[in-house]
């Protein structure tokens, strides 16, 4: 039997916690291992339950979600992290998975969407093929550098590197890289690995992000 995602919810609302809680845990697939109320909760929550993934709200009102997705992500092996947002306009979204996020939901999405996705990014798939996330990135300004600077740091990276850095930006899953590419998935992953860490990046999210800073999505 294949062991259930072990989820934290964090929000400040204690009926969306509750409603979230009454959603997700009613899925065999998802267990709801702890709630917190704020941001600054999240470190002790992460230590003591050990989740494989952070539903975060982004508006709370002593730590909000950004600044403690950055805090968790700077972590020894975090857990994955999708925000929450009211409205897909909102650009503290952007904020957020350049903070280390693997991808956001809108809080009114349909039950069905919100699992899917929490099983995804436990299972190392970032949540980039959104119509609103689309909509977020091609609206964003980015305020950590230009598209030169951009580009500067993908130089860092080696031509074949470089290739699955930009498939990754592009929304390709490993598979679809290794076909692409001829590679084997071993070596996709590899490659990915070292991308993050010539980057210093944590996730497929910011990579995707730089690429598309970089103009080369």
């Amino acid at each position: 039997m294949t062991t259930p995602v072990r989820l934290l919810l964090v929000d400040d609302d204690p009926l969306v916690r509750a409603g979230l809680a009454m959603l997700l845990g009613g899925d065999s697939g998802i267990e709801v291992v702890a709630e917190a109320g704020d941001g600054a909760e999240v470190p002790a929550a992460v230590d003591a339950h050990h989740p494989d993934v952070v539903l975060m709200d982004l508006r709370m009102p002593q730590v909000d979600g950004i600044r403690a997705t950055a805090r968790l992500r700077a972590r020894p092996n975090p857990p994955e992290v999708v925000v929450l947002t009211t409205f897909d306009s909102d650009d503290n979204v952007l904020r957020a998975l350049r903070a280390g996020a693997s991808g956001f939901l809108v809080k009114d999405a349909p039950p069905e969407q919100i699992v899917s996705a929490v099983q995804r990014v436990a299972a190392g798939e970032p949540i980039l093929s959104s119509g609103v996330l689309r909509r977020l990135m091609d609206q964003a300004i980015d305020s950590s550098g230009s598209a030169d600077q951009a580009r500067a740091a993908l130089g860092r990276l080696s031509p074949r590197e470089r290739e699955v850095a930009v498939a990754v930006g592009q929304g390709q899953s490993n598979a679809e890289i290794a076909a692409a590419l001829l590679m084997s998935m071993a070596t996709v992953k590899a490659h990915i690995s070292r991308i993050l860490t010539k980057l210093d990046l944590n996730n497929r999210t910011q990579v995707a992000l730089l690429i598309r800073d970089a103009g080369l999505d």
